[in-house]
């Protein structure tokens, strides 16, 4: 019995007898470590990209790829109101992120790497595109723009931007050449001038008619890049004959060469910004081309009047002006008139 009494009060006095034990205290979980399934595709952010209401103006910037234009860049940063930005991209890095947020006020700099369908379709991923008040596609490989983004909410995303929140949106080079009605996918290899020259109907010559993006004043306009720096006037007029051949449209061709933007204001007004040069093309469809036939070269001279060209070389202030809605010569000032036209698969020009 006494060994029952000492128990019982050794537990009495060590206030454990009748009572529940206390429970040791847990250590403080940490933070979550950010990830991929937080903000799915996100390969960073310089600033803040809490959802904002910034006032934006609407612009399109159609850049030729090689070295950035950074006047293009402060001229869609004006038009954000300063809000959140965000760069979309399949392959690359974030090194846009600290240049963008080095040219001007914004509350976020983010870019997206959307390299599968199931990203593009994921709905944390249309949302951060749908929140922000300016948007740059990078360039790349348009054929996989093509087959990962269109027909899913990123493509939404893109086109409400475009559509309805009327945000400020550009491309270079790959993220260029799907902001036109009218695209070349590149999916089967990228054309060369000599080769869609000497035939229309090439294997490397694929072009779609809107099916993508939805931008204002492009739905007939297909864009070329690296215009000079590639010399891809030929294939950007083999292009245009194969809509006039193929869709029975007149449609018109914008190119910017490398280290230069043509920026688009909302009235559909384009200046050209760089360094070097911009054209805008203007087939006439009465003079539809003389032979578009597979295997056969290119025939499109209409009395070595085929098609109208107007070149503007750019400035870092923004050189020229060109109406993009009407494409109505009368519009055209600061620049200069050619005639183009193809004969026996040659490209000619000759100032008009």
């Amino acid at each position: 019995m006494k060994y029952i009494f000492w128990l019982s009060f050794s537990l009495s006095a060590l206030g454990l007898w009748g009572c529940k034990a206390t429970p040791l205290p847990q250590p403080t979980p940490l933070p979550p470590t950010p990830s991929s399934t937080v903000r799915p595709a996100s390969l960073g952010i310089v600033g803040d990209s809490t959802d904002v209401k910034t006032p934006v103006t609407g612009g399109l910037v159609l850049m030729g790829g090689g070295k950035d234009v950074e006047s293009a860049f402060k001229w869609m940063i004006q038009r954000s109101g300063g809000g959140n930005v965000v760069v979309i991209r399949v392959t690359g890095t974030n090194a846009y992120n600290p240049f963008i947020a080095g040219l001007g006020t914004v509350k976020s700099v983010e870019t997206l790497k959307i390299d599968t369908r199931d990203l593009a379709n994921n709905d944390t991923v249309a949302r951060i595109i749908r929140n922000a008040e300016m948007l740059f596609i990078a360039g790349g490989d348009q054929s996989k723009y093509m087959n990962l983004w269109r027909g899913t909410k990123t493509q939404e995303a893109i086109n409400y931007l475009l559509q309805t929140k009327k945000a400020p949106v550009g491309g270079t080079s790959a993220g260029c050449a799907i902001m036109g009605g009218f695209y070349y996918s590149g999916e089967s290899g990228s054309s060369i001038s000599t080769t869609a020259l000497a035939d229309p109907y090439h294997s490397t010559i694929t072009l779609y008619n809107n099916d993508f993006v939805q931008a204002p004043f492009l739905r007939n306009i297909i864009t070329d890049q690296h215009y000079l720096a590639r010399t891809r006037e030929g294939r950007h007029v083999a292009f245009l004959a194969r809509i006039k051949k193929d869709w029975n449209v007149a449609a018109q061709g914008i190119a910017a060469d490398e280290r230069t933007a043509v920026c688009i204001d909302q009235q559909g007004m384009a200046q050209a910004f760089g360094s070097s040069k911009a054209y805008f093309l203007l087939p006439n469809d009465a003079k539809a081309p003389e032979l578009v036939e597979k295997g056969k070269p290119l025939l499109w001279k209409r009395n070595e009047q085929a098609l109208a060209v107007y070149e503007i070389t750019a400035s870092d202030t923004g050189s020229g002006q060109f109406n993009v809605d009407t494409f109505h010569p009368s519009s055209a000032a600061g620049g200069k008139w050619y005639w183009w036209w193809v004969e026996n698969g040659q490209l000619h020009k000759k100032d008009q």
